[in-house]
This record gives structure tokens, C-alpha cells and sequence, in this order.
């Protein structure tokens, strides 16, 4: 079954090169979305896929060099297309509907 999660994580994930590995993993996975810095530190993610493959996904953000997590909230949203996985340059750009 498909759905679409809007993920938070918080912890040393900025500067660290989070973002691509974050897209490497989407990528090799077939999950769809997008991912972003926040002003407040945290990473933002939206992913696209189906719900075995993104649980997969979260367990895999663990093996990111560099980056420490220290929390993942992950909220169930209404299911959302995207074409691919992107990094987004700036969270102004993020849709604000969620």
C-alpha cells in the first residue's frame, strides 16, 4: 500500500552532508519526495512509497555517515506524488498545506 509520511528528525544532521545520503537511500529504494533543511536545525522529509519500503527508509537513516540523530518523528499524511526525490535548497519553498 502506498502512503506519503512527513518525517522530522532532529540531532546533528546539518552541514554534514545528511541530505544527499538521505536522497542516496530514497533513490536506491524508489521512494519519492523531497528533503530539507530547517531554520531551526532539524531536517525535513517527505516521502512517497509504499509503507514496507518506507519503513525500511527510516531504519536506513540511521547509516548515515557524520550525522547523529537523536529523534525521528514521523507523521502520516495524505498520500502526495512527487516525480523522483529532490533536495530542496530552502524550506520557503516547501509547500506549507500539511
Amino acid at each position: 500500500m502506498m502512503k506519503t509520511v512527513k518525517i522530522f528528525i532532529t540531532g546533528r544532521v546539518q552541514k554534514v552532508g545528511f541530505r544527499a545520503c538521505i536522497r542516496k537511500i530514497a533513490s536506491d529504494l524508489n521512494i519519492a519526495g523531497t528533503v530539507v533543511n530547517l531554520s531551526d536545525g532539524r531536517v525535513q522529509i517527505y516521502a512517497t512509497g509504499d509503507s514496507m519500503i518506507l519503513e525500511k527508509f527510516v531504519s536506513m537513516i540511521y547509516g548515515c555517515p557524520r550525522a547523529v540523530i537523536r529523534d525521528i518523528r514521523i507523521i502520516e499524511i495524505p498520500l502526495r506524488a512527487f516525480e523522483g526525490f529532490f533536495i530542496v535548497k530552502s524550506e520557503e519553498r516547501i509547500s506549507t498545506e500539511f
